[in-house]
């Protein structure tokens, strides 16, 4: 038979692609984009026909992916462009709210935990009723600021339904314009994740993503199974490349898309180039490897990360015979010099070594793991 003869009926309309290279992928510990590399990628993905090109995050006054942002709004205009904004407290939210405006930022896309695990850890309590009373207070804030809002569920796919489809009806009720599941930790077979998608597609009004995590090795087919369940846009990133085992791979999910649906939207002829410039940006070699056993599957650039890898971890990295490590170039914080440094013997002042070995390092400057900044710590000492 010809692939035509195989070619699925569409469940619904084709969906809409968002890439995350410039946020997910430049977040990924130890990965850093120059505004160069920004401005090329995010060109070379308008021309595949990726709708909308997600890029940096934002918390507060003087973001360090404002160049990012920069770039990608003279590259491909700030209407192709989104930022994730954290979403902490009310302060907070208006403090980076601003930053966004400030910024020529057009679209926003919050980012809010959303399972009790997530919500305690970062929002200091489980409280359902905080969550909604937060997630409302943010979109509403932003849509009186004149901004398009996709709200999240950071953690979302362990998120029991119970708690999910409220928490995503009250934001829809507070004007967002759309919902993306963070599959965070990766943990849903396609069937579950048909399920899930399938509880938010039935809300009146509801416009859903998906953002899948590739340590399962099924963010393409988890992808593909909220598509079938109703969801309107996925996203992915350029070679996979990403937080925790990679996302669903573009390449992947649009040579997918064409053999499955027969669905020729895309201009396929730029994936090969886009890869090879996203790996050499990132400074990943010739091949980036999704899954388990890669040296970066467990590697963090965020205190929080190391401190509660059980909130973030599909398996711990011991079952599979890996390690938890740091991975950072600039974005150095005493808390994560304070990690590398600990049971090490070595006494220094933190925030004084700190501002040192920052000050060592240039921008997309060398790697640094815990060995390299316990060396670094007996420099700091011998001065």
């Amino acid at each position: 038979m010809s692939v035509t003869e195989h070619q699925s009926a569409l469940p619904q309309p084709l969906p809409r692609l968002s890439d995350a290279t410039l946020r997910d992928s430049a977040h990924m510990a130890g990965v850093e984009f120059g505004p160069r590399d920004a401005a090329r990628i995010a060109k070379l993905l308008v021309r595949t026909g990726v709708e909308l090109v997600e890029v940096g995050m934002i918390s507060g006054p003087s973001s360090k992916d404002a160049d990012l942002i920069t770039a990608t709004h003279e590259a491909i205009g700030p209407e192709r462009s989104m930022s994730l904004v954290m979403v902490r407290d009310r302060h907070q939210v208006a403090k980076a709210l601003d930053e966004a405006k400030r910024l020529g930022v057009r679209y926003v896309m919050f980012s809010i935990p959303t399972s009790e695990q997530h919500a305690k850890l970062k929002l200091g309590s489980p409280s359902l009723k905080y969550l909604n009373a937060l997630a409302r207070t943010a979109i509403g804030l932003a849509k009186d600021h004149g901004f398009h809002v996709t709200f999240s569920g950071e953690d979302g796919a362990r998120t029991p339904k119970r708690r999910l489809v409220p928490y995503v009806t009250a934001g829809f009720a507070a004007g967002a314009d759309r919902f993306r599941l963070a599959e965070t930790v990766a943990c849903l077979s396609p069937w579950q994740m048909e399920e899930v998608i399938g509880n938010l597609t039935a809300i009146d009004g509801s416009e859903i993503e998906i953002h899948s995590h590739n340590m399962l090795g099924m963010a393409v087919a988890n992808s593909l199974a909220a598509y079938r369940a109703g969801a309107a846009w996925i996203s992915a990133t350029v070679g996979g490349i990403g937080e925790r085992g990679g996302n669903a791979p573009l390449a992947e999910l649009l040579t997918s898309l064409r053999v499955v649906y027969g669905d020729t939207r895309f201009d396929l002829t730029h994936l090969t180039e886009l890869s090879r410039l996203a790996l050499h940006g990132a400074q990943l070699g010739d091949a980036f490897q999704s899954g388990p056993t890669t040296p970066h599957a467990f590697a963090y650039e965020l205190p929080g990360q190391l401190s509660h890898p059980e909130a973030y971890e599909t398996l711990p990295a011991e079952v599979v015979g890996n390690s938890r490590e740091l991975r950072v170039r600039t974005r150095l914080t005493p808390a994560l010099v304070g990690w590398a440094l600990d049971d090490s013997g070595i006494e220094v002042d933190v925030d004084a070594f700190t501002d040192w070995l920052t000050a060592r390092q240039e921008s997309g400057g060398r790697l640094l793991d815990r060995d390299a900044v316990r060396k670094a710590a007996v420099d700091f000492q011998s001065r």
